[in-house]
């Protein structure tokens, strides 16, 4: 009896790992290895050429402008909302934790949308922005907006669960020691959760740089002004440059690797520490 749940284990198991890797290969590695392939099917030169051309420099920058102002700012608000929902006992805190999730459940379309009500010609703050000449549709301050809505809840989500589940006794023991709350966060509640907090900020990274939709409706395509690499992608491949197209593609999923690799890292070292 042991013997043939042994076998039929055995069976499924690889009857399980053929289906994962049909799928991966046909979701995931194929159409990665077109992309390569049409990137460099012309040649080297063409590449170069596509990915050293003016617009699709400036689309570069600003993704990684955009990225870096999301980040940091999500990586503030995340370590202030963990901090705040796991430290403290207040009335609404289910309804900011709540809030908290909701750019996981809401359209990044809707979400642009949200923003062009609230700061667009209809809305009855655009005089004053006007006024004080602020530009947030069709401008960069709309795509970082965009940007730091749907990613925001990345790295507080990987925070809160580690604080929980650490407690205040060690921290409650060094306020009662003196120790201040600058102190006690770095040398005793920060070594609990720097691995969570740059996990979470690889994987916000990695959101920010391939946001589309909620940019999309923000940015008003502006070539060279407002244009994030995802927007410049579809800007060529609708203009049938396929190869510039998937040139900048390349250069994405360039990019996406070393996010992976980099989670990768931080997940073995998280666990490693952990253990």
């Amino acid at each position: 009896m042991n013997m043939s749940i042994r076998k039929n284990s055995g069976l499924v198991k690889w009857i399980l790992i053929g289906i994962s890797t049909i799928f991966l290969v046909l979701m995931l590695i194929l159409p990665l290895i077109y992309v390569m392939a049409t990137a460099f099917g012309d040649s080297i030169q063409v590449f170069i050429k596509a990915v050293t051309d003016e617009y699709a420099l400036k689309a570069i920058l600003l993704t990684i402008e955009v990225t870096i102002i999301a980040v940091l700012i999500n990586t503030i608000f995340g370590i202030f909302a963990a901090w705040c929902i796991t430290r403290f006992q207040f009335k609404g805190k289910k309804v900011i934790s709540t809030l908290i999730d909701l750019p996981l459940t809401v359209s990044p379309i809707i979400a642009g949308l949200i923003y062009v009500l609230t700061f667009g010609r209809q809305s009855a703050i655009y005089p004053y922005l006007q006024q004080s000449g602020i530009k947030i549709i069709f401008a960069v301050p709309g795509v970082v907006l965009a940007t730091i809505f749907v990613t925001f809840p990345f790295i507080s989500r990987e925070i809160i669960p580690l604080l929980t589940a650490q407690g205040t006794d060690e921290e409650e023991a060094a306020a009662l020691m003196g120790a201040g709350g600058f102190q006690i966060f770095c040398e005793i509640t920060f070594p609990h959760i720097k691995w969570a907090l740059l996990y979470g900020i690889v994987l916000c990274t990695a959101r920010a740089m391939g946001e589309f939709g909620a940019v999309s409706v923000l940015s008003g395509h502006l070539r060279g002004k407002t244009n994030t690499m995802p927007l410049y992608i579809e800007l060529l491949y609708q203009g049938y440059d396929f190869t510039g197209a998937f040139a900048v593609s390349a250069i994405l999923v360039a990019m996406a690797v070393v996010i992976l690799i980099l989670r990768s890292i931080l997940e073995d070292k998280g666990k490693t520490e952990g253990e």
